[in-house]
């Protein structure tokens, strides 16, 4: 959600089963599709390859359950 006091947009956090930039480029139409999606980026040298998504007003099971339907494990991280 946007903090409308401050404009502040969310930051999830996902372990994914994303491994490759190939992989990368078959989840990036999903992603950009998504218009509450204003920015998102893989670290593929981290060892849980983790999503970052900046987004407002979208709840993280959406965007597991978009991941699992192109067939990654996908799973928000609590921080």
């Amino acid at each position: 959600m946007v903090d409308l006091r401050t404009g502040k947009m969310d930051i999830l956090i996902f372990t994914t089963s994303v491994e490759k930039p190939e992989q990368v480029r078959e989840v990036k139409p999903l992603l950009t599709s998504v218009p509450a999606i204003s920015g998102w980026n893989f670290d593929l040298e981290d060892c849980d390859n983790i999503l970052r998504i900046e987004a407002s007003d979208i709840s993280p099971r959406y965007i597991e359950g978009l991941l699992q339907t192109a067939g990654f494990d996908c799973r928000e991280l609590e921080y």
